[in-house]
Formats: C-alpha cells, sequence, structure tokens
C-alpha cells in the first residue's frame, strides 16, 4: 500500500517538516505568520479560479501553507520567545514569583521535582514554566497539582551536560517549554490558600484518593507499585529493581499508561458495547459511549500528557472502526497526529512517548496483515498466538531505530515476554478497573484482592526472569541521529518491497540499505583516525581520558565511580576497549607539561609554562605557586570544593592567568598532538 497516496499523510508530513524548520530556525514569528497569511490568501483565490487553473498550483500552494502552519505553530510554542515571558521581566534580590503547580514529576534519590507555571512576578502577569526541585533531607511538605507558592530566590537557567554524550536533560525540558528552574528551601517560599482548581488538578485529587484507598484493601508493596502504574501511570513507587526488569524483558511501555493501555480499553469497550450495535442508531451511540469512557479513565488516571495523547490518537481510531473502512484508518492516524500538534502541542513532536507510540501504531497497521498473509495457522490456538505474535513482532520493528538512538540496548526476548503478558493484559486492565470501583465503593471482598494480587505477583514473576537473563540483552548499541533516519528508509523501502516485488522497489531498498552501510564505514573509519585527551568533570572525582581510535584509556582516582560516565562516552563515541591505569602528578602533552597537584598539595619548587590542575581541594597558597611555576593556565575539576574554586578563580583574576573550571564550562578538551608521556 502506498502511503504517500493519502492526502492527510502529505499534510501530516509537511506539518511535521515546518514544525522542525520552526523549532530550529532563528526565524521570529511574525515573519511565519505574515507568510502564512499569505499564502492562506493565495490558496483562497486558487480555490475560487480552481477550475481555470492548473491543479499542481493548488496543490503547491495548499503545500506551502502546510508547511508554514506548521512553522508557525512552533514559533509560538516556543514561549520564551513571547513579550509576555517571565524572562524578559527585569528581576533583582527582592523580586518575588508566583507559582503554580501544573505536574508532579517523579521523586529521585535526592529531590521532589515538579513543573510550575509563573503567573506573576511582582504583581505582573507572566506566561512561562520552570521545573522547581526541593532536597529531600529538608522534609518540606509535598506540593500538589493546583498549589500555589511565593518565591523570592534568584531564577536560573539550566545547564546543558558537563561531559560529552551524557543525557541533555537542559535539551530534553526545552522540548517541553521550559528553560529555567529554582530550588526551594525552608526561608524561600510559602504556601498561598484559597487558590483556583483546574482540571488537571482535580483529575489528580482523584487519582491520589483512588492510590489512597486501594492502599487500604491489603495489596502487597510491590504489587500496589505496579497496579498505580498499570492503572493510573503512577510509576514514582516502582522500585529500581523492578523498573530494570520490566525495561530489560521490553515490557516497560507495560508501566505507562499510554497507546497501548488504551488501545486494549477501546477493545474492551468495543466488546461490552457491541449489544448496541442491534439497536436503532447503535453504531453511533457506541461512538460517543466509547469516546466518553476512553475520556474518563483518561481523567482518572490523572490526564498526564501521555494519556492524553494516547486518547486523542484512539478517538479518531474508534471513529474509524465507526465507519468500518479500514483503508481509512492512515488517513484516521494521520489526521490525529495533525490535530494533537496543532490543537494540543506541537513540541509534542519531540517527545519520546509520542514517537514511539505513533510508530508503532503505524508498523502494526502497515506490517501485521503483512506478517499474517506469511503463514496463517489452521489451528485457532496457533492462529491466535501468531496473531499476538505478528502484532509484538510489527511494534518492536516500527520502535527499534527510535529504541536504538534513545536506549542504546536491545531485549531479544522481547516476545517471551509480550507473549506471556499481554494477552493477560486486557483481563488484567479490566479487572483492575472493577477493582478500583468496588474499591472506592468499599465494597471490594477479600478473596478478589487476593486474586488479583496473586495475578500481578505472577507477572512480575515473569518478567523479572526474563529481565534477568543478561545474555540476551545487546547493551551499549552505538547508533546516532543519522542512523536513525537512514535506518527508517530502510524499514519503509523493505516492507514496500514485501508487499510488492517489483524491481524498482527492489532498486529504492538497495540504494537506502546501501547508503546506510556508507554512513556506518563512514564512522568505522571516523572512529579508528580520533585522537583525543579530554579532562571530564565528575564530582569527588578526577577522570582525565586518553582516546586512540577506538580504545579508551583513563587515568582516574576511582574507577568504579566513573564507570557510567566513561559508559556514556563509549557509546558515543564507538570504543570498544576500555583500559585503566593509575593518576600521575605530571606528564607531557605535546612536549607542554601538565603538573596535576593534588590533596597532599606537592609541587616542584622550579618550573616554566606548566599547565596546572588542581584535584582533592590542595591547601595551598595559590599566588606563590604562580609565581614558582608561572603556569599558562590554572584548570579546577570537580574534585574540588566549590568555595576552593571561588577563591582560586579570583587570584587567577588578579594574576591574569587564564582559570579553567570544569563544573562550570565543562570538560576541558585540549588539542594534543602526541600521547600523555
Amino acid at each position: 500500500m502506498r502511503l504517500l497516496a493519502f492526502i492527510p499523510i502529505k499534510l501530516t508530513l509537511l506539518l511535521t517538516l515546518g514544525i522542525l524548520i520552526g523549532y530550529y530556525t532563528p526565524v521570529p514569528q511574525l515573519v511565519w505568520l505574515c507568510a502564512l497569511v499569505s499564502t492562506t490568501s493565495v490558496l483562497g483565490i486558487v480555490h475560487i479560479f480552481y477550475k481555470k487553473l492548473p491543479s499542481v498550483l493548488f496543490a503547491f500552494v495548499a503545500a506551502c501553507t502546510t508547511l508554514l502552519l506548521g512553522t508557525y505553530v512552533s514559533t509560538r510554542a516556543k514561549l520564551y520567545t513571547q513579550s509576555s515571558h517571565f524572562s524578559h521581566i527585569e528581576q533583582i534580590d527582592s523580586t518575588v514569583f508566583r507559582f503554580k503547580i501544573i505536574e508532579v514529576l517523579k521523586t529521585t534519590a535526592f529531590s521532589e521535582r515538579y513543573f510550575a507555571e509563573v503567573t506573576q512576578i511582582d504583581n505582573k502577569s507572566t506566561t512561562g514554566k520552570i521545573l522547581l526541585s526541593k532536597n529531600l533531607k529538608d522534609s518540606l511538605p509535598s506540593l500538589e497539582i493546583d498549589d500555589e507558592i511565593l518565591v523570592c530566590t534568584p531564577i536560573k537557567k539550566i545547564i546543558p551536560p558537563l561531559n560529552p554524550h551524557q543525557f541533555n536533560y537542559k535539551n530534553y525540558l526545552e522540548k517541553l517549554g521550559v528553560y529555567h528552574q529554582l530550588k526551594l528551601a525552608k526561608d524561600n517560599y510559602i504556601i498561598t490558600e484559597n487558590t483556583s482548581t483546574t482540571l488537571s488538578g482535580s483529575a489528580a485529587k482523584i487519582r491520589i484518593y483512588i492510590m489512597n484507598q486501594l492502599a487500604t484493601e491489603g495489596f502487597d508493596a510491590e504489587e500496589l507499585s505496579v497496579m498505580y502504574a498499570l492503572l493510573l501511570g503512577e510509576r514514582s513507587s516502582i522500585s529500581p529493581e523492578t523498573y530494570t526488569s520490566y525495561k530489560n524483558a521490553g515490557a516497560v511501555h507495560i508501566l505507562a499508561v499510554s497507546g497501548l493501555h488504551i488501545g486494549v480499553l477501546l477493545l474492551l469497550i468495543q466488546l461490552l458495547l457491541k449489544p448496541l450495535y442491534y439497536v436503532r442508531d447503535g453504531k453511533t451511540l457506541t461512538l460517543i459511549l466509547t469516546i466518553l469512557l476512553l475520556w474518563g479513565y483518561a481523567f482518572i488516571a490523572g490526564l498526564s500528557p501521555s494519556i492524553i495523547r494516547a486518547c486523542t490518537m484512539f478517538s479518531f481510531v474508534a471513529y474509524a472502526l465507526h465507519l468500518n473502512r479500514p483503508s481509512n484508518t492512515y488517513n484516521i492516524l494521520s489526521l490525529s497526529i495533525l490535530f494533537i500538534l496543532l490543537f494540543i502541542n506541537p513540541l509534542l513532536l519531540f517527545q519520546v512517548g509520542f514517537q514511539m507510540s505513533y510508530a508503532a501504531v503505524f508498523a502494526i497497521v502497515w506490517i501485521y496483515p503483512l506478517l499474517q498473509k506469511f503463514w496463517q495457522p489452521s489451528h485457532f490456538i496457533m492462529r491466535y498466538f501468531w496473531q499476538l505474535l505478528s502484532v509484538s513482532i510489527a511494534a518492536q520493528v516500527g520502535v527499534l531505530p527510535i529504541s536504538l538512538f534513545y536506549f542504546h540496548q536491545f531485549p531479544t526476548l522481547f516476545f517471551i515476554s509480550n507473549l506471556l503478558v499481554i494477552p493477560a493484559l486486557g483481563f488484567i486492565l479490566g479487572f483492575g478497573i472493577l477493582t478500583i470501583l468496588l474499591s472506592l465503593i468499599n465494597q471490594l471482598p477479600t478473596l478478589l484482592v487476593q486474586f488479583f494480587n496473586e495475578l500481578l505477583s505472577y507477572m512480575n514473576l515473569i518478567v523479572h526472569w526474563v529481565g534477568n537473563q543478561e545474555a540476551f540483552i545487546i547493551k551499549a548499541i552505538s547508533f546516532d541521529a543519522v542512523q536513525l533516519i537512514l535506518s527508517y528508509f530502510v524499514l519503509v523501502t523493505l516492507i514496500t518491497l514485501l508487499n510488492h516485488i517489483q524491481f524498482k522497489n527492489t532498486f529504492r531498498f538497495l540504494c537506502c540499505l546501501l547508503v546506510f552501510q556508507c554512513y556506518a564505514v563512514f564512522k568505522i573509519y571516523e572512529t579508528s583516525t580520533t585522537k583525543e585527551v579530554l579532562l571530564l568533570h565528575q564530582i569527588k572525582n578526577t577522570v582525565l581520558i586518553e582516546r586512540f581510535g577506538n580504545i579508551l584509556k583513563v587515568r582516574t582516582q576511582d574507577s568504579l565511580r566513573s564507570q557510567r560516565l566513561l559508559m556514556d562516552y563509549a557509546v558515543g563515541e564507538r570504543i570498544k576497549k576500555i583500559t585503566y591505569a593509575p593518576l600521575r602528578n605530571s606528564y607531557f602533552i605535546a612536549k607542554n607539561p601538565l603538573l596535576i597537584i593534588d590533596s597532599l598539595a606537592v609541587y616542584p619548587q622550579a618550573g616554566y609554562k606548566n599547565t596546572i590542575l588542581l584535584t582533592g581541594s590542595p591547601k595551598l597558597h595559590l599566588e606563590r605557586l604562580i609565581t614558582i611555576t608561572n603556569p599558562t593556565s590554572v584548570i579546577a575539576d570537580g574534585s574540588n570544593y566549590p568555595s576552593f574554586i571561588e577563591r582560586w578563580k579570583n587570584t587567577c583574576l588578579e594574576y591574569q592567568i587564564p582559570f579553567y573550571n570544569t563544573a562550570d564550562q565543562g570538560y576541558y578538551n585540549v588539542a594534543f598532538k602526541n600521547t600523555l608521556n
């Protein structure tokens, strides 16, 4: 089936391209708006004289209009460019901010985090979102959605990663419209009273009430945490071990209420409402009830962004089922993307959940029928399990490039966990919703609690077993953005070829495959010829790495502490071998001396033009050191106390010596020509 034959798919691709252009180009919003108004006017004129003009002209103008619409909504979604954004208002030390909590994030090992709207600055109305965090050690009361607080402390920008190939949390938050952060403390904020209530706040309160009610029913702790995730999308109470097992088993999508859950729920609702088909206007009534029940569940589950996205998508799917025209499925899915990106949030395009949900659904719709053609078992049991396996394979193929790009691993036993868990997911969801309803009216029998608890326990047991098969989990897979794009070209041309074996389809597939392989060879060559030496930033540790092609030599004080940091770099740079060596006090780099002064503060009494690296917070007189060694520059890494670094920085500024602080400026990249000696 030719996907580009569907007009909504063409429009969706153009809108997506426009959003990307609008997000990554610095063109002002007013320019895109003027261009959009112009093309829309031309489109109207062309439409009036459509019969007198070539249809190609109308198609071209319509394409330009859709593209410019994408650029406009994208730039409009970047709130920091708006004059009302709080970052454009002058702030002083006594500035008072008013925040309204809009989302409670997952608690980390050290802090609670929230997204908040900046509604006022010194009684001036503003817009914009901010990341709030508070230390768990401070024992401050937890905040909830719709809480409003007054804060008097400076707002800070979110800093980028300090080391190469670390997770870019700054970039991730920018895609959510968040550019600043603030830390709450005991003495810098107060919670206000008589706050307004929003729909999201009401949904959150209902979800918290349901969770508290379920907690009194006698479920085991681990099973209860999984129930919260399965039914309500609340994953904060899941233990790290359980979450890792689900991730390694390729079943982590089960722990987030998203497309899979809403899709299964849609099938359950369709099954329960099927008798309505036999009454007058039953199909229309079924459609209305289906959409109401979907969004009712979304409200109970907290109206999180992933749930809203999934319910929007499957509301369109429900309409496609109502039409009973399978060929319209692609149109409906494309229209749901258009609706979400235009009317909900165009920045959802950059979220992993959005990308994986639609990649999986499109893959199932496109690849599943092809797999069914390859084999049609005669026995109904074999046919049932083959259908389940086909759905799992199709979805996994669709999301594989995205999964490799973001997570750099592939669970080869995903089909086992999916075959064992997915068939029961419909029953678990249905039974779980019944459990919630009975619990809310205090009519939940103990026998049902024990049964559901055992059911969840067996599911966890299966996932733990699959996830613990480490030998079948391929990890540390290097996969960059170019490979992501090229792999989808290979995948699309391959599926097209399998659907219609023709010379032109074969030629397209082989060309895409050749380009993918050529790029892989180029990256191998680039890796083999790269040489560099970097000083990485890590708190309470010094990490100096020397790279020769795909071999990495590490000099560090604490090799165990640096493993996670080095793994990120190794995956990003396609490193095959890592070796360790002790950290010495001096090296020659391209005939230039590097002097490392550790906590002992021992250094030679003579020197000339050294580059000095201070580690371990040495107690030394920097002025005397500068006088003796006459350094070209001074570097302080993450192993030093911040107060020491600030004092050293002022001293170097006084003596006009370049000072580099990895805590502020990130890793130190030196242009080395030779190796460390």
